[in-house]
């Protein structure tokens, strides 16, 4: 019998969008640096649903995947794109973070207006139906619009929404938050390499895992994806691997919020490192951890092996009130330099965010702290936060169910807003020290620091340099956090937020001519500056080794001459709680040996 040939072809289009500036211009780059995993894994688990043929044997699928952050969204040709098929498809907007929903918002109005099936997917969405006890009011008038919510994940569930869709009758809501899948054997997270090419230096993603044992009051994850966790395999994760490296991909960010606690970290780092060392297959890894991981006795060193050269870091604070307060009690600062020094010695560039606006926090707080961490902890990356009530946190919920005010514009939950008001700083002083810290932190003389360090512990000084550049110039020229930026901003004179006026042909491009021209000429000039500090410190370090205060190993009595252990009645405290615990499990004296697995929360 004659296979089936397909008369009919869904169109599916998938979308990560982007956000709006200052400005109201949509952030968008010739290259974005940070790739979009809720898009692949939304793209793998459409690409999977088209190969099993779930709408019939007569239909066969057109998919895309844009990330707006590095592609124009053009609406009126994908309106014209689904009236060619029939208004057979559907567009989904996948991923959708908070500060991404009015920019998600925009998008889907002139679709809807134009009969085009949509759908929003991501943490907004499934963070408030998990977290509030009422519709919030920018849900509903997306229900108003006839746009279709998705909260949860897509595993298991991504037929059910491509068949209602087909039908014309997709539901208000699906809501999943309280049936999270399981990951083992389930299509993995995938996007073609003309999308991955959009990334600098061609990052893909995954997630090897899902869900945080933790209890960060000002966390997502844990009311998104749950504290349990679910893992894809290591066949999975190998899998993935070499399909990308197929396609000439090898760079990869694991995209987990916390890969030490995934319960396969080890048999999957093994993996990539019989790939890497018996087959010579040169992967690259970026991970995210937590304070306490060099204490899984292995991870570090297998990390290195496996090809993780970034690691990102919650410091978040090195007040224990602060971290208290947040309820990140996993947070030590008696661990904060065995950790960076262990990260240092494997040649790991380290990470580390950093929020400002604790309770506690006040503007001479905040810079006093940031010098402590210049002086004393072998960091290379420090980024800054607001303290933010990001909705689907606790924090969020805490302040809604008080009815305290928060910023109703969701654009600005982008962790680079005052939101909300501080017990002791006004809204100006803690904008002004956020803006300071930067400045505080990248000077001209800890960048120097910061290459004597690399070179005094062989990392290549060359790939820190190009970090160090994004994130010490990108607030103060690009006025983005340095996770937003890309390569080359772009402008649309008609991508700009509703209500903004549209600027006049005469007016928008010259400006912007003379914004790239003023932005390159400070960009050069910086780039020389920092690669002026990186050769000095590459030829001291020939003449005499380079060492300092942070560098020094770690001793007991350092706790009661360094600045991060006495600056403050509650380090003094903690200091001496966790003397107090490890005297009563060591009563010998001897001290404490590495907790073979850190699983939960002290």
């Amino acid at each position: 019998m004659a296979a089936s040939v397909a008369t009919r072809r869904f169109q599916l289009v998938l979308i990560k969008p982007s956000h709006y500036d200052d400005d109201g211009y949509v952030i968008q780059w010739l290259r974005s640096s940070i790739p979009a995993n809720s898009l692949a894994c939304v793209h793998a688990l459409a690409a999977d649903a088209a190969e099993r043929q779930v709408l019939g044997p007569d239909v066969a699928f057109d998919i895309t995947a844009i990330d707006e952050t590095n592609s124009r969204i053009k609406v009126d040709a994908l309106v014209a794109r689904m009236r060619r098929h029939g208004g057979l498809g559907m567009v989904g907007l996948v991923g959708v973070q908070s500060n991404q929903f009015p920019r998600a918002m925009d998008i889907a109005r002139p679709l809807r207006a134009a009969g085009v099936p949509v759908m929003i997917g991501g943490f907004h969405v499934s963070g408030q139906l998990a977290m509030l006890p009422a519709r919030p009011a920018d849900l509903q008038e997306a229900l108003e619009l006839g746009i279709s919510l998705f909260a949860g994940e897509a595993e298991g569930r991504i037929d059910r929404v491509l068949a209602d869709a087909a039908a014309g009758r997709l539901a208000p809501i699906y809501d999943y938050m309280h049936d999270l899948p399981g990951l083992e054997n389930a299509p993995v997270p995938f996007l073609p390499r003309e999308t991955v090419g959009r990334v600098f230096d061609h990052h893909a993603s995954f997630d090897a895992g899902r869900g945080c044992p933790f209890q960060c009051s000002f966390c997502t994850i844990i009311n998104v994806q749950g504290r349990k966790s679910r893992r894809r395999t290591p066949d999975d994760v190998e899998a993935l691997i070499r399909r990308h490296w197929a396609h000439g991909i090898k760079r990869f960010f694991i995209t987990d919020d916390n890969f030490a606690r995934n319960k396969d970290w080890e048999a999957i780092f093994d993996r990539i490192i019989k790939i890497r060392e018996e087959e010579r297959i040169d992967i690259r890894l970026i991970i995210q951890v937590d304070t306490l991981c060099h204490r899984i006795p292995g991870f570090v060193e297998k990390a290195r092996r496996a090809g993780v050269t970034r690691v990102f870091i919650g410091l978040e604070n090195i007040n224990p009130a602060n971290l208290m307060a947040a309820n990140k009690r996993q947070n030590k600062i008696t661990e904060y330099r065995t950790m960076l020094l262990a990260w240092k010695t494997a040649g790991v560039l380290t990470y580390a965010g950093y929020i400002l606006g604790f309770p506690g926090d006040t503007p001479d707080s905040i810079r006093a702290d940031i010098e402590i961490i210049k002086r004393e902890l072998p960091l290379d990356i420090l980024e800054f936060f607001f303290l933010t009530p990001l909705p689907g946190s606790e924090d969020h919920k805490t302040l809604w169910l008080k009815g305290v005010a928060m910023d109703p514009d969701m654009n600005k939950y982008d962790l680079e807003h005052a939101v909300t008001a501080h017990p002791t700083m006004s809204k100006a002083e803690w904008e002004a020290i956020y803006r300071e810290a930067w400045e505080t932190y990248y000077t001209p003389a800890h960048a120097l620091t910061i290459f004597r360090r690399a070179a005094a512990t062989g990392m290549g000084l060359s790939r820190l340099l190009a970090v160090l550049f994004i994130f010490s110039a990108a607030l103060r020229i690009e006025k983005v956090h340095p996770l937003q930026v890309g390569g080359f901003r772009l402008k649309s004179r008609r991508d700009r937020r509703p209500g903004l006026p549209i600027e006049p042909v005469w007016s928008f491009y010259p400006k912007v001519l003379f914004e790239v021209v003023a932005k390159h000429v400070l960009m050069a000039k910086h780039w020389i500056d920092l690669d002026l500090l990186r050769r000095k410190a590459r030829r001291e370090q020939a003449r005499r080794p380079y060492t300092d205060v942070a560098l020094t190993p770690v001793t007991d009595e350092e706790t009661e001459t360094l600045d991060i252990f006495t600056h403050s009645e509650d380090a003094r405290r903690s200091v001496a709680h966790v003397r107090k615990v490890d005297a009563l499990i060591h009563p010998s004296g001897e001290p404490s040996p590495p907790h073979p697995r850190i699983v939960a929360a002290e």
